[in-house]
């Protein structure tokens, strides 16, 4: 097994949540044995890797109508005057006190922003519009300390497009990959297509806890925008008056700075999120297409095998009506000299047939590897089932699928698992270890009588953020000797000894 370079992508993430998030960081390890894995099933090269499938930084889309509530609240909160967008607009942080505006095709082909290869899809929605890709998107880079550590997309104003159909699929990939979605209410006031479009795509993403909708509260009321979004089927979501947020002391801003400051939790879900199902979709995807392309393969090969051999019997009917064929082939030597000649032809040209059936396969690969957005190579891994053995036999498992394989992805899956629960242990009430050790409470009448000593808030102190297992209890064992561990459990009186015992132990 050859041991596949660490992507330099790979190695930058690393440090750079050295210290920001100790659960990504070993997310990148988990990330690095997949592109290992894949790697020796020949599917990456050696410069991949599977992390650029979704952009490691927060992502928080922001859209609002025709008040200018929207451009007035990013203006305040970047400190940076912003012109009104008309193309769907990535925001991030820059040094450099000048504002830079760079083309859409910059986020195309930039895995570390979000919309990247956003073209081929869509390309598969429309042909070539994705040559476009400038006329949609850009990437504007500004010197505000909010924009550190997060990505902000700017949706325009869904009033009029040149093209609807590429701009909803804009709309609904920036709410997917967003971690959280501000959605100003003067954007219900218009009634366009759109609209209805875009209140489609947070119907489907209403039950996330990413949106906050931000309402004028100084013209209407919670309760009015609240029945007026039922309408329109947005019965999930937290509410936020605008006014609140212009001041900072106000428990709805706090509210507000504290969703924006959780949008890196729900980032590091999102990328385990992701890093799960590129696991799963090794079986579920990539190994399913080579299985589907290997029973194509092997069943047009089968066929155009069979054509021949039905050639070869039927001329062999017609040469038993004019001359008896049969009652010769009947003959040991003449027979077997048939078998063997007969094998001799068919068994190349099985095999031609099965070349020329993998060419044909192979370019139908391609082209589903780019219909599903993949990365990896599916002809490649193909071409290792095309050898004699595989050809002439009727198994339909791809090389390379077995028992290892199936352990090294169940290994990486708990891997996966056990990393979402120490991001979990970050906010759970499990995560706790004992202060000072637990001191069971003596029966007062009668010591040696068998009791239950019930556990009182009294009894047990503990920490938070830390994790109770068997090493904490042991090592406050060691640290408090007079004070010993007991389980609440029943008391029950150390067992008696017999004299020969007492001596030895005397001895």
């Amino acid at each position: 097994m050859t041991e596949k370079t660490a992507s330099k992508y790979l190695i930058n993430l690393q440090s750079q949540f050295t210290l920001d998030s100790p659960v990504l960081q070993s997310a990148v390890k988990v990330f690095h044995e997949l592109d290992q894995f894949e790697y020796d099933l020949g599917l990456l090269t050696d410069e991949q890797t599977t992390a650029v499938q979704t952009s490691w930084w927060p992502i928080v889309s922001i859209i609002g109508g025709n008040s200018g509530a929207k451009e007035n609240f990013l203006a305040r909160h970047l400190n940076v005057e912003l012109p009104h967008a008309h193309k769907m607009t990535v925001l991030t942080y820059n040094q450099q006190g000048n504002q830079s505006i760079l083309p859409g095709s910059a986020l195309d082909v930039d895995y570390r922003y979000p919309f990247y290869h956003i073209s081929h899809k869509i390309d598969q929605l429309q042909k070539n519009e994705g040559q476009r890709i400038n006329s949609y998107l850009e990437l504007k880079t500004l010197q505000s300390e909010c924009l550190k550590g997060k990505l902000v997309i700017d949706i325009p104003k869904l009033i009029h497009s040149s093209n609807p159909e590429v701009t909803t699929l804009l709309n609904a990939y920036s709410v997917q990959q967003s971690d959280l979605v501000l959605v100003f209410c003067d954007l219900f006031s218009s009634n366009s297509e759109l609209l209805k479009q875009f209140v489609s795509i947070l119907v489907e993403h209403q039950e996330t806890n990413k949106i906050i909708y931000i309402f004028d509260d100084l013209t209407s009321d919670l309760s009015y925008w609240q029945k007026k979004l039922a309408e329109w089927n947005l019965k999930i979501g937290q509410f936020i008056p605008l006014s609140q947020l212009e001041n900072i002391n106000s428990s709805e801003a706090m509210l507000f700075e504290q969703r924006l400051s959780d949008a890196k939790h729900r980032r590091a879900y999102r990328v385990l999120h992701v890093l799960e199902n590129k696991i799963n979709d090794v079986d579920d995807v990539v190994f399913n297409e080579i299985r589907n392309a290997i029973y194509v393969w092997k069943e047009r090969s089968t066929f155009s095998t069979l054509i021949i051999l039905g050639f070869i019997a039927m001329v062999g009917v017609f040469a038993e009506v004019e001359m008896g064929l049969f009652a010769l082939l009947l003959d040991p030597i003449v027979g077997t000299a048939f078998l063997l000649a007969l094998t001799a032809f068919m068994v190349p040209t099985h095999v031609t047939f099965c070349k020329l059936q993998a060419k044909v396969m192979i370019n139908s690969l391609n082209k589903r590897q780019k219909e599903l957005q993949l990365l990896e190579n599916l002809a490649h891994l193909f071409e290792q089932n095309l050898t004699f053995k595989y050809m002439m036999l009727p198994t339909m498992e791809p090389v390379g699928w077995n028992k290892k394989t199936k352990a090294q992805l169940a290994l990486l899956r708990d891997k996966v698992k056990d990393l979402v629960q120490n991001l979990n242990d970050n906010f759970s009430l499990y995560n706790t270890t004992l202060s000072q050790p637990v001191r069971a409470k003596s029966p007062v009448n009668n010591p040696s009588a068998t009791t239950v000593t019930p556990a009182t808030p009294h009894d047990v102190t503990v920490y938070a953020g830390q994790s109770l297992d068997i090493d904490t209890v042991q090592s406050a064992q060691s640290q408090h000797p007079a004070e010993t561990l007991q389980p609440q459990t029943a008391q029950t009186p150390p067992p008696r000894q017999s004299a020969l015992m007492q001596k030895i132990l005397k001895k």
